[in-house]
């Protein structure tokens, strides 16, 4: 039981940092090089991700510049972005590639609001499943045998304490993040 309860934990833990990662690639009017850890760039045949390819700096708060190492490329950054969904349009000057963050209207802040409480919805929900899977398995060991009733009793609450725990974890991430995008 105590392993199954250990591999509950580590799931629901990927739930968080997965959660994490999605807010990072949430534009909210701040430059943040992790906006173009999704985009790839054709180089050589290979797509390969951006910060493999350009050094990646933020040198104001509303702007990213990206530097190719070959200058070579420098043209197919820009095809990348540009058809990323971003929503930035790249300038580009021949030597380097420069992102100007717009600052957020209000009602734009109030969309990108939504959209991270929808999901930290969606983690929660997924938090959520690991539980019923533990508790699934658990009757199944009951069934078995390999467990009395007061362990599968038992079994049931520690799902459960975990499963509140994560939760606040994931309600407070999605906070903070309301929060910051709000206060911009």
């Amino acid at each position: 039981m105590k392993e199954l309860l250990k591999k509950s934990e580590e799931r629901m833990q990927r739930r968080i940092d997965h959660l994490n990662d999605e807010y990072k690639s949430i534009r909210a009017g701040r430059a943040n090089p992790a906006i173009l850890d999704k985009i790839k760039v054709d180089y050589y045949g290979t797509p390969t991700p951006v910060n493999q390819v350009a050094s990646v700096s933020v040198p104001e708060a509303r702007t990213i510049i990206i530097q190719p190492w070959d200058a070579s490329i420098l043209g197919a950054v820009n095809k990348a972005i540009l058809s990323s969904d971003i929503g930035i349009n790249p300038q580009n000057d021949g030597k380097l590639i420069r992102l100007n963050f717009p600052p957020l209207t209000e009602d734009r802040r109030k969309e990108i609001v939504k959209d991270v409480a929808k999901i930290a919805e969606g983690t929660k929900v997924q938090i959520r499943n690991v539980r019923r899977d533990t508790l699934d398995d658990l009757k199944k060991m009951k069934k078995n045998g390999d467990l009395t009733e007061d362990d599968l009793k038992e079994g049931e609450k520690k799902a459960q304490d975990l499963t509140d725990k994560f939760i606040k974890k994931a309600e407070a991430i999605s906070a903070d993040k309301q929060k910051e995008i709000m206060a911009l």
